[in-house]
């Protein structure tokens, strides 16, 4: 791979011109509905093409991909400043998705907006909450008792404000929505951070938190800082065990977890008809991985056909027409950065442990094993999930399961199988792969995130045991898939991971050693092979949709929640600011290292909880590290002097009045969208969180609820500040866009030192910190206008 950092580099040659006029695509092109489910909406190519022709003649210079589908979208073209990495663009969505666990505070914030219907089309889809045991079979009923009070708010709340609603067992959130609503042009936001998924099919597909969904759901132009440009130029063809997760892989290891932050990754370039649609959806997917605001591919054939096999024809011919104009990058356009990987050099790739960009070629995993004391035996391999786990995958791993059969043999290690979608299992099962996969020793479970977001539970080895697993998954942060920090977790592609699980062992190099048959003769695997669509089209399944009713039989809807339950609770509001500086408030905790949203906020058994803020909240940074003590939910209480859970003192500091601040390190906030890693601190009096520098997704989400994500202005500051300091934050009545905040640290002894903290604010949000959160705002905002509906 090459990397060109210039701030310019201008994109290899494309055949797209610059000069094709964009009225001229207007001629009497072919509307389509948005999906099959919106049959009153259209893909709105012409107003999209109106507005990008506003835009260039603006700018006057050639566009990206990406910022053809974004600037097309803007709120108000004609006016809006456009500059990457400064501005702050107001944009409006085509369409908003939501996962079960996200969905519940989402719906619940929306509900207090007392705001009638939704302003676009939406959906919320039941993958979160299922967890994997025994198989499908047994797993997905015990799932519907478990959850059914959650299942019966989110079904009900979509019934009342129009929301289309995928029942459990449909499949994930991602491959749903890039088999039905994802379109080439598509301005989408979830409430995932693996959204980027469908830039597969050349959407812009935005992870976001859930006070942004409700945002755009309430009929808001959505905000996002405008992004960079990453041009990644793919040459050459994919051939033998490459795949198209090793494109991830290789630019997740280059780029490393934080180098995306702030900026699209748009892939162009002759490589990139080589890969499938879905290919390409996985690439997009593990974006999310290297702090990538999204991904993209230009409008192609493989597109074309995988809308064709997933019955959208008429998508497909609009596309086409505006293929040239609209949906892909122009020649001459610029990119902020540039890398070139040539796929016919790439190489099978394996990351990790513990980190998505700890990059290993496989021709060199046992080395780096064995020289690293990475447990050998493979005790698990799992494939599916959102990022790989489509038709081609799975018939590109039953390939190697056949030849496995073929010789008498199954796997040595435990393996599982999650289908993405209920079509995909449908179809996998109807064409034999699921029975092949079976065959060699899976076990098939429900169509869900499961084992990948810690919904599993794994019997097979004790807590702190070491261990490895290998899977095809995107995350691989520690205890993230079974709550074990001695689980060493290996990303990998879903054929590789079947081909391990035949060894046995990470000293197993499927391209090159033998495996030994039932009959003690030796072969060397056949590289994988599968088509990208099934020959007989796909077998949809069970239908599991539920559609909303029209909007006068929703009147007399109710959505209740019971005061005593113990999973949804409705929201309070927020204090407002008191327009006072925060002076001498504790330090909570000073975390050294690594701080996932997963560390401020854990999934796995605590994601019951997450339409009850309050209970919820009993998770808060219990995984982050203490510094003061190199421990996880042990720290000092200032007001006791003993140590205690994380959550404990800050619920004791919140009832004696005192707001307290979190000290972090570089990139905190990584990984999932989860606003509860923001509610949680906010709920429980925390007023400010300051780092070396903010993963994007959650930087936004502590500004919606009314935190101040402060960065130090010279990050060797960070060790400047101790655990039992206090801080004061000074001139807040003056903050303004691009204003240091001053901040005093006093220490134990009484000695103080005045350190500069900057934040990204604007104007609006700002508004949102005096407001006591963006909820509040809005709400200020739509009373002004009279707008509040009579809540029912």
């Amino acid at each position: 791979m090459k990397i060109h950092s210039s701030l310019v580099v201008k994109k290899a040659l494309q055949t797209r011109c610059f000069s094709v006029s964009l009225i001229n695509a207007q001629r009497a092109a072919p509307k389509a509905a948005m999906s099959r489910f919106d049959g009153n909406k259209t893909v709105p190519y012409e107003k999209l093409l109106s507005n990008l022709e506003i835009v260039r003649k603006r700018l006057g210079r050639p566009l990206t991909l990406s910022e053809k589908v974004l600037y097309s979208h803007l709120d108000k073209p004609e006016s809006q400043e456009i500059i990457r990495g400064k501005s702050y663009l107001m944009l409006r969505p085509d369409r908003v998705a939501m996962q079960d666990a996200t969905a519940q505070m989402a719906m619940l914030q929306f509900i207090s907006g007392g705001i009638e219907t939704v302003a676009v089309p939406s959906t919320i889809h039941c993958d979160h909450l299922i967890e994997a045991q025994t198989g499908n079979d047994e797993d997905l009923p015990r799932a519907k008792d478990i959850n059914h009070e959650v299942y019966d708010f989110l079904s009900s709340a979509s019934a009342k404000y129009g929301v289309g609603f995928w029942r459990p067992g449909s499949g994930i959130i991602h491959q749903i929505v890039l088999e039905n609503y994802a379109f080439p042009g598509l301005l989408l936001i979830g409430t995932d951070s693996h959204t980027p998924n469908g830039g597969g099919l050349g959407g812009v597909c935005i992870g976001v938190g859930g006070a942004d969904a409700v945002d755009v759901m309430a009929g808001l132009p959505w905000e996002l800082k405008c992004p960079k440009v990453i041009g990644v130029r793919l040459t050459g063809e994919m051939s033998g065990w490459t795949s198209a997760k090793d494109v991830i892989l290789k630019v997740a290891g280059e780029l490393t977890v934080k180098g995306g932050t702030g900026a699209i990754v748009e892939y162009h370039g002759p490589g990139t008809e080589s890969i499938s649609c879905t290919g390409m959806g996985t690439i997009c997917n593990m974006g999310a991985e290297i702090g990538a605001t999204t991904s993209i591919f230009p409008y192609n054939d493989r597109m074309r056909r995988y809308l064709n096999a997933t019955g959208r024809k008429d998508i497909g011919d609009a596309a086409e027409e505006y293929r040239e104009q609209l949906l892909t990058p122009e020649e001459g356009c610029q990119y902020d950065q540039l890398l070139e990987i040539n796929l016919s050099e790439l190489e099978p790739l394996i990351n990790g442990p513990y980190t998505p960009d700890l990059m290993t070629p496989v021709s060199q995993l046992a080395k780096r094993a064995k020289e690293n004391g990475w447990p050998m035996e493979i005790k698990v391999g799992l494939i599916g999930s959102c990022t790989n786990s489509s038709y081609e995958d799975m018939e590109r791993s039953a390939s190697i399961a056949r030849q496995a059969l073929k010789h008498g043999i199954k796997a040595k290690s435990k393996f599982t199988i999650t289908p993405g979608s209920e079509q995909v299992r449908a179809t996998i099962t109807r064409d034999g792969l699921a029975q092949s996969l079976h065959d060699i020793g899976g076990l098939v479970l429900a169509n869900a995130c499961g084992p990948c977001i810690g919904q599993w539970n794994r019997k097979d080895i004790k807590k702190g045991e070491k261990n490895t697993i290998v899977n095809s998954y995107n995350r691989n942060f520690t205890g993230r898939n079974d709550a074990n920090p001695g689980t060493h977790a290996f990303v990998t592609s879903p054929e590789i991971v079947t081909a391990l699980v035949l060894g046995g062992r990470l000293d197993f190099n499927p391209l090159t050693d033998p495996l030994t048959g039932a009959n003690g003769e030796k072969f060397v695997l056949d590289p994988p092979t599968g088509r990208e669509l099934p020959d007989r089209g796909f077998d949809p399944g069970e239908d599991t949709y539920q559609e909303p009713p029209k909007q006068d039989q929703r009147r007399d809807l109710r959505v209740d929640v019971d005061p005593a339950s113990q999973r949804l609770q409705l929201l309070e509001p927020f204090d407002r600011w008191d327009g006072k500086d925060l002076e001498d408030m504790p330090v909570l905790m000073k975390i050294k290292g690594k701080c996932t949203t997963d560390h401020i906020s854990a999934a796995g058994p605590w994601l019951k909880y997450r339409g009850h803020l309050d209970n919820i909240s009993n998770n808060m940074f219990i995984g982050a590290i203490n510094y003061e003590n190199g421990e996880a939910n042990k720290l000092k209480n200032r007001l006791t002097g003993k140590y205690e859970a994380v959550p404990d003192v800050a619920r004791q500091y919140k009832a004696k009045g005192l707001p307290w601040v979190v000290i972090g390190d570089d990139n905190y906030g990584e990984g999932s969208s989860r606003e509860h890693a923001a509610l949680e601190p906010r709920h429980l009096g925390g007023r400010a969180i300051i780092v070396k520098s903010f993963a994007r997704i959650h930087e936004t989400n502590l500004k919606k609820q009314g935190m101040l994500p402060l960065t130090f202005n010279d990050p060797a500051d960070y060790d400047k500040v101790q655990p039992d300091d206090t801080v004061s934050l000074l001139g807040l009545a003056e903050l303004a866009p691009n204003k240091p905040v001053t901040c005093v640290l006093k220490h134990k002894d009484g000695s103080k030192e005045t350190i500069q903290l900057n934040h990204s604010f604007n104007d609006q949000q700002i508004e949102w910190f005096k407001a006591g959160s963006a909820l509040n705002r809005m709400a200020d905002v739509f009373a002004s206008e009279g707008r509040f509906t009579k809540k029912k």
